[in-house]
């Protein structure tokens, strides 16, 4: 076994925290990667990682040694890819938040994939904050204002979005012919933040700059499915992106409130752990997702 495949198998352990899911990641037995630890410890003289029965950490001298093979790996990767005229390849595992996936991802992903067959792309859905290092994830897809993250960022589309409610809805409390008019008794189904646990006040573009409206509401949720639904059964106002009601505007079942007043379109990024940035299926995936969204208006 080489060095280099020894590195490899020493920042998944790492990344993972676990030698078990070290070996599946990398398809090979769990002896091979417990004997390559105690071939490398043994060849440097140092112990890499501290061991117990449910968790694996690096030490302090396994810590050092890890920062120094992200970036030995990162770089031979690089020139590699480089050099080797073949189009990416390998495992690619990615997070994206299910609307996107089910309106944008999935319908085009075809495409994709036959323009990269060596590819073995897994996709998992969420909207709750992932650890990509830890979780072994490549990158992920995410809509909405980004929190300062070491991640590396890349916006991959502006989503236009609309405040609607139910008939039912404008028929009790009326429609609202201004913002201030909001504050007349007027409520929301209140979106909690994933993040923060707090609920994300309405926004409306002025010139000015962005005004936020906070309104009370009879029910909050923390999904994107659970938040259309309750606007539909004029529980309150909601603001989405137009791609998530356009069904529901078009049948009547909800309305556009405030149309020349609307909220700031919703950006949508992927993020991919500094480590990742080099890897040419990953560059690849979010190449292919801008113009997935393009495609898709």
């Amino acid at each position: 076994m080489d060095r280099f495949q020894e590195m490899q198998i020493f920042t998944r352990i790492v990344d993972r925290r676990s030698f078990t899911q070290a070996a599946e990641d990398l398809n090979l037995p769990r002896a091979t990667v417990t004997n390559s630890i105690k071939r490398l410890e043994t060849r440097l003289g140092v112990r890499l990682l501290e061991r117990t029965t449910r968790h694996v950490k690096p030490t302090h001298d396994g810590d050092a040694y890890y920062q120094r093979c992200t970036r030995l790996l990162a770089d031979l990767e690089e020139t590699e890819e480089a050099f080797r005229e073949t189009d990416p390849q390998g495992r690619l595992r990615v997070n994206m938040q299910e609307t996107l996936a089910r309106y944008f991802v999935m319908p085009r992903l075809g495409q994709f994939l036959a323009r990269y067959p060596r590819v073995e792309l897994f996709i998992g859905s969420g909207d709750h904050f992932v650890d990509l290092v830890r979780e072994g994830i490549d990158c992920v897809l995410r809509a909405g204002e980004l929190a300062d993250s070491s991640m590396v960022a890349r916006r991959v589309a502006l989503l236009e979005q609309v405040t609607c409610a139910s008939p039912a809805y404008l028929e009790r409390h009326g429609d609202p012919a201004s913002i201030d008019a909001l504050l007349d008794g007027h409520q929301a189904v209140n979106y909690l933040s994933p993040a923060s646990g707090r609920a994300h006040p309405l926004e409306f573009a002025l010139p000015d700059g962005v005004r936020n409206i906070t309104l009370p509401g009879p029910v909050a949720v923390n999904g994107a499915e659970l938040y259309t639904a309750g606007a539909v059964a004029g529980l309150g106002l909601v603001q989405v992106p137009r791609y998530r009601v356009r069904e529901q505007l078009a049948n009547g079942e909800l309305c556009v409130v405030l149309a020349d007043q609307p909220p700031p379109p919703m950006p949508v990024s992927v993020l991919y752990p500094q480590s990742r940035q080099l890897a040419l299926r990953v560059r690849a995936f979010a190449d292919w997702l801008v113009q997935a969204f393009a495609d898709a208006g």
